[in-house]
């Protein structure tokens, strides 16, 4: 097998070599031709199929070295309906590549049997990519983490005899080949990989699998080696990537993920490779229990800069859009929503400036790709935190460079060329001419905008009706297993939830004889959480967290004389998503005692233990409409105890925007909408700050009819759903924030036939505004021009000094309109009006709101 691999290795890398060389030396020559061509191809953001290789500066497509700029959106976790404008967003954002893993537990979930249906419809997702003119990037994995359930290795994978997951297994090997070959012969089938004139220009096998290697020791190595090799021979045209492998094996390209690549990336392991990130992380993922996390644009524009600036030629931010994690595909503890800090939140609405920062720097970056792809590199070290990169042809005037200060806390002047450039403090200007700065990453000119949650008008007249779950004993539920059986074997991933009882028989005189002194019940459990019932009574409930699943429940108990009925709800919050040995992770109760008896602690483990998976509600799908017939509804009065479900009907929300559902109120459990689910809720998982980690979960507009549509709620704790309220979203609050210090917006400059220059007659900085959706600012909000206000877009308040004229000068340019632009000019705003701060720079700030 060693010497077949090493066999296929070679051939693959010789012809890549060759192919690389032919291009390579046909480029020489003709690069007005080529830039000429390349231009036309970016202006209208067009893609060809062809030949994909690539050389030491970038992929070769087609024969043309290209800049890829790549946002993950993954088709699982939006819906179909909302394919369309997402690719359309984000093309416009500008980008031209989109990433996308390849899931396998939702296309196989029973081994043999196949879905790739509706928002599991695969070459559907890619083929939109390749209508709205983009190039996409595929990662089979198998194994994806991704915060997906499981890390996307099906269930059924972990029962397979003598399996271990992701290294050199004979059982492993042979599934994880034959779904490679099945996905790789449906988009073959399809045409999708860019020799065939498909939009795919990159492959992944594997994830990040340098960090488990070393755990499997010479198994790992060779199962890496196996994997490359086995990928290269699916003959897919188009080159093989595996991103955080430092030893990725010839022709596959190594690649980095992270924050800061530019920086900690040591680059692809043979000078002939290109160097490319395949993720981006724009924030980071929330698991229950976490408080808010952000990345700002500044650091993330910082960041793709200086890669661009050190050779990089692909960045792929992960996530350009994160979606939701619909019923239970999220990982484990994964909240339902997923990465909304992304430049496109969990609805698919723009996240300003975050996308709109970015969409200027791919601006800048593009100004300079000539340089970029062709130039000589260069380097110069101004002093000790500051420095120019930067990329010439000879005997031409293509140039571009990059001024950077690395300092974090103080600002620098460089001079360079005979000019002095000022650099605020960890900054990168990049100048695609060598002269003029069209974009600096800290300083940002987009505008901003506020994301508002608005109670629809016609959605919430909600009258609820309850059901309660029937709690089985052993009478219904009798033992079957002398002690509680591991959880995942149990639930096979088929439902969250599995049904644990015994009983046991005290005499009177085993019990405490004060009144204030009672046994108590203390429950071990690997994980994830668990309810506790003691004679059909809900006593309480215990969880885990994503960092140490196992937890100890401990609650006093009424016990009675005679038989008790002890029932556990045990459950699972999603499955393992990464780590070596993943098919020997446990979760379960493992070990159940009784204290304070007179007798002494008894040790109910092996008392014997009846098993059930999944509740009542869920085998007779009351969230259906069908299902909700067959159990009886009743009005709720008050809090009903734990493990109750809840039926409700509302009509659409009005407008288009989309819609959401806020728990208040609520503890933990799942939401249905005409029967299909939204996902896992959990409101009493307070993050450190008080708060719960997730408030709001996303209802599609697709799931939602325009009257009569079917919410229920399965709550397991004793809650109330009358605050539980529908909401439309809308990011209507739009503002600006710039300075006198602020360059003008990057589209004030073109490259056309490989001449930059201006494309207005007077190029000056201004306030730039634009609704979303063609609608029209109906009220200027705030507005300032003097010193710094305090806050941020949406509660912005008035510094010490302001001219008193702010408010109607940006009215007279804006009202009425749905875009407007603001010059940030003295004139305006001072005339015949003392300044009351004439020695600092002024900033202009404005918030406007937009409407039909």
């Amino acid at each position: 097998m060693a010497v077949s691999i090493s066999r296929v290795l070679l051939i693959s890398l010789i012809s890549i070599v060759i192919s690389v060389a032919i291009v390579h030396a046909k480029g020489h020559g003709h690069h007005g031709h080529r830039g000429k061509h390349l231009h036309h191809q970016n202006r209208n953001q067009s893609v060809q199929g062809g030949p994909v290789t690539y050389d030491g500066r970038s992929l070769i497509i087609n024969g043309k070295r290209e800049l890829l700029f790549s946002g993950a959106i993954h088709y699982t976790r939006s819906t179909l309906e909302m394919w369309p404008c997402l690719i359309k967003k984000a093309k416009h954002g500008g980008l031209n590549m989109i990433e996308t893993y390849v899931f396998w537990n939702i296309h196989e979930p029973v081994q043999g049997q196949y879905n790739f249906e509706g928002n599991y419809d695969l070459v559907r997702f890619i083929k939109l990519v390749q209508e709205h003119g983009m190039y996409a990037t595929i990662r089979l994995g198998p194994f994806i983490q991704a915060e997906w359930n499981h890390g996307g290795l099906p269930y059924w994978l972990r029962e397979v005899p003598d399996i271990i997951f992701r290294s050199d297994n004979k059982a492993f090997k042979y599934h994880m080949e034959n779904y490679v070959q099945l996905i790789v012969n449906k988009l073959k089938e399809a045409q999708l990989f860019s020799p065939q004139g498909g939009p795919i220009v990159l492959a992944q096998i594997e994830n990040e699998y340098n960090m488990v290697q070393l755990a499997y020791r010479e198994l790992g190595s060779s199962y890496m080696r196996w994997a490359a090799a086995m990928a290269v021979q699916q003959n897919i045209g188009v080159p093989w990537i595996m991103c955080k492998q430092k030893d990725a094996p010839d022709p596959v390209i190594n690649t980095c993920n992270g924050r800061q690549c530019g920086d900690t990336f040591m680059g692809p392991n043979k000078p002939y490779k290109p160097t490319l990130w395949t993720e981006n992380w724009t924030a980071q993922y929330r698991v229950f229990g976490d408080p808010p996390s952000q990345r700002p644009v500044d650091d993330i524009a910082f960041a793709v800069a200086r890669f661009f600036s050190k050779k990089g030629s692909l960045t792929n931010y992960y996530m350009y859009h994160g979606g939701t994690n619909f019923g239970r595909t999220s990982a484990i503890f994964t909240t339902t929503r997923y990465y909304d800090e992304a430049p496109l939140d969990e609805y698919g609405l723009p996240r300003d400036p975050k996308w709109s920062h970015l969409k200027d720097l791919h601006k800048a970056l593009r100004l300079s790709r000539k340089a970029l792809l062709w130039g000589v590199p260069g380097v110069q070290k101004m002093s000790a935190n500051t420095e120019v990169y930067f990329y010439e042809m000879p005997a031409t005037n293509i140039c571009a460079a990059f001024l950077t200060n690395n300092n974090l806390t103080k600002e620098a002047t460089v001079s360079w060329r005979g000019q002095d450039y000022y650099l605020p403090p960890h900054s990168i200007s990049i100048l695609p001419d060598c002269k003029t700065v069209v974009f600096n990453t800290q300083t940002i000119v987009a505008q901003h905008n506020s994301r508002n949650f608005v109670r629809s008008t016609v959605a919430n007249n909600l009258k609820w009706m309850k059901y309660a779950e029937p709690i089985p004993s052993t009478l219904q539920v009798p033992v079957n297993n002398p002690t509680p059986l591991e959880l995942y074997t149990l639930l096979k991933d088929t439902s969250d939830y599995a049904w644990y009882t015994t009983s046991l028989a005290l005499n009177p005189q085993d019990l405490p004889r004060k009144a204030s002194i009672q046994p108590v019940l203390r429950i071990a459990s690997l994980g994830h959480a668990l309810h506790l019932f003691v004679n059909g009574e809900y006593i309480g409930f215990g969880h885990g967290s994503h960092d140490e699943k196992s937890f100890v429940l401990e609650k006093p108990v009424h016990f009675k004389a005679g038989v008790n009925q002890i029932t556990l709800l045990a459950m699972t919050l999603g499955l393992p998503d990464g780590g070596a040995y993943m098919e020997h992770r446990y979760a379960g109760p493992n070990l159940i005692t009784v204290l304070g008896l007179n007798t002494g602690t008894l040790d109910i483990t092996k008392n014997g233990w009846g098993h059930q998976v999944g509740l009542n509600g869920e085998k007779l799908q009351v969230f259906t409409e069908e299902g909700s017939k067959q159990v009886q509804w009743h009005k709720t009065k008050g809090a009903a105890q734990g493990l109750t479900w809840y039926e409700t009907y509302f009509d659409a929300p009005e407008g288009n925007n989309p819609v959401a559902i806020r728990m208040t109120g609520m503890g933990k459990g799942m939401i249905w909408v005409n029967g299909k689910s939204i996902g896992r809720h959990w409101m009493s998982f307070l993050s450190p700050l008080g708060e719960p980690t997730q408030s709001e979960y996303h209802i599609p507009r697709s799931f939602i009819k325009p009257t009569q549509n079917l919410l229920v709620v399965l709550e397991e704790q004793p809650a109330k759903p009358k605050h539980i309220e529908i909401l439309t979203v809308n990011r209507d609050t739009i503002c600006s924030f710039i300075t006198e210090y602020h360059p003008p917006n990057v589209k004030s400059w073109a490259r056309q036939d490989s001449v930059f220059r201006p494309v207005l007659d007077v190029i000056r900085s201004s306030a730039d505004i634009k609704c979303p959706n063609n609608k029209k600012v109906v009220a200027v909000e705030f507005a300032s021009f003097g010193d710094p206000p305090a806050g941020y877009c949406g509660s912005y308040v008035l510094g010490k000094c302001n001219s008193p004229v702010s408010k109607e000068v940006v009215e007279q340019h804006c009202l009425g309109k749905s875009s407007c632009s603001v010059p940030i000019n003295r004139n305006l705003f001072l005339k015949n009006i003392t300044d009351g701060c004439p020695d600092i720079k002024k900033t202009l700030a404005i918030q406007v709101k937009c409407a039909i």
